[in-house]
């Protein structure tokens, strides 16, 4: 959970600068609307004047705290409370450790860092400087993933113990603007399918909204003819991963499984299942979901529904970024740690089961993950 959390006069209003003023940062910001005696975004830095502007006159910021780059206001004596950072994966370590070094307390996006080495100097930074630090694992603070681990942890289940490559088709186009109709409309993943019938519906949100700064029929037809989302999913440099499974095996027996499917009817949505020795629990993520608790014995189906998702205007993944900004925001403010789930050490611990997954999966063998986190 990081260090002590610096002490600063008694006041539930607290102030922060984004720094990365794209669709997170846009987010989390978005607290400060609701919540206007909780939250003021003071300041504001971003390459990008058409985000930057945006996010001034939203919270109506003054010109000397806009920032083109992230560098200047940290250069800057301590401006507010907090800085939330949702800059690019890459660009995560430098700024959280300039702002913990000046004493800041941080909401830092997922990932913390893209190797194990900056997210051990992230963590010793914000330990060694006192500041909270909390990284956006959004979906560890939904009302369902709390409620589903108050059930494990209550024993109601008893102990959870051990019992693409494919090629585009002949006479397709690199792009899918400009691939023959016969071949786009029986494309699954066809880029016109998925930007332009929404934007053609008068949908502008997610996720028409991130390749076009003002999304209309046009400027997204642009973005596709000229940006990455419009090259063919079959002929380009993307090395993300589309499937993976990850098994694991922990200390005392328990095993866990991750699957992970990037084409499915549901989009976005997690599926949870808990086995025990009593029974299991199942939850499908929603913003209202149901736990459901079979019981072994009797045969029975217990459902206990988990607090309904507070979506008050920040709807992202199903309200869980409502409920990270505020908990990160009441733990400042009542400098305390404990609303914060995704802390330096969770977080961290977090990211090298993911290094050691993908060490594996390279290297096509079992790595053994140690107490220390190292690995062999």
């Amino acid at each position: 959970m990081g260090g002590k959390m610096s002490k600063k006069e008694k006041s539930s209003l607290l102030t922060a600068i984004v720094i990365g003023a794209g669709i997170r940062g846009s987010i989390y910001a978005q607290y400060a609307h609701i919540y206007p005696d909780r939250l003021k975004i003071i300041g504001v830095a971003d390459p990008r004047e058409f985000y930057r502007r945006k996010l001034q006159e939203r919270f109506n910021i003054q010109d000397e705290n806009c920032f083109s780059d992230w560098s200047e206001a940290s250069q800057r004596d301590k401006m507010s409370d907090c800085v939330i950072i949702t800059t690019p994966d890459r660009l995560h370590k430098d700024p959280a450790i300039a702002f913990a070094k000046k004493g800041y307390n941080i909401l830092l996006e997922k990932p913390m860092a893209v190797n194990e080495k900056d997210c051990r100097e992230i963590v010793t930074t914000c330990k060694e400087n006192d500041v909270a630090l909390a990284i956006c694992h959004v979906l560890r603070y939904a009302p369902w993933a709390i409620k589903l681990r108050e059930l494990i942890d209550s024993g109601v289940i008893g102990e959870v113990v051990n019992i693409n490559h494919t090629e585009p088709p002949p006479g397709a186009a690199s792009r899918c603007t400009e691939c023959p109709s016969h071949i786009e409309s029986k494309c699954p993943y066809s880029a016109k399918k998925i930007y332009l019938d929404q934007i053609k519906q008068g949908d502008v949100d997610f996720p028409v909204c991130v390749i076009a700064e003002k999304p209309t029929l046009e400027s997204v037809t642009t973005a596709l003819k000229t940006g990455p989302y419009g090259v063919c999913v079959y002929d380009n440099d993307n090395d993300v991963m589309s499937n993976q499974v990850v098994n694991m095996q922990f200390e005392g027996g328990a095993t866990a499984t991750l699957t992970m499917m990037a084409f499915t009817k549901s989009v976005c949505t997690r599926e949870v299942k808990v086995y025990g020795t009593k029974g299991q629990l199942s939850c499908i993520a929603t913003s209202c979901p149901v736990i459901q608790y079979f019981d072994f014995l009797t045969g029975q189906t217990h459902e206990y529904p988990a607090e309904s998702t507070r979506m008050s205007g920040i709807s992202g993944h199903g309200g869980a970024d409502f409920h990270c900004i505020h908990s990160f925001v009441s733990s400042v403010a009542n400098e305390t740690l404990a609303d914060i789930v995704t802390g330096p050490e969770e977080s961290l611990a977090g990211h090298l089961l993911v290094f050691a997954a993908e060490k594996a999966r390279k290297e096509n063998r079992v790595v053994t993950l140690q107490p220390d986190g190292s690995y062999n």
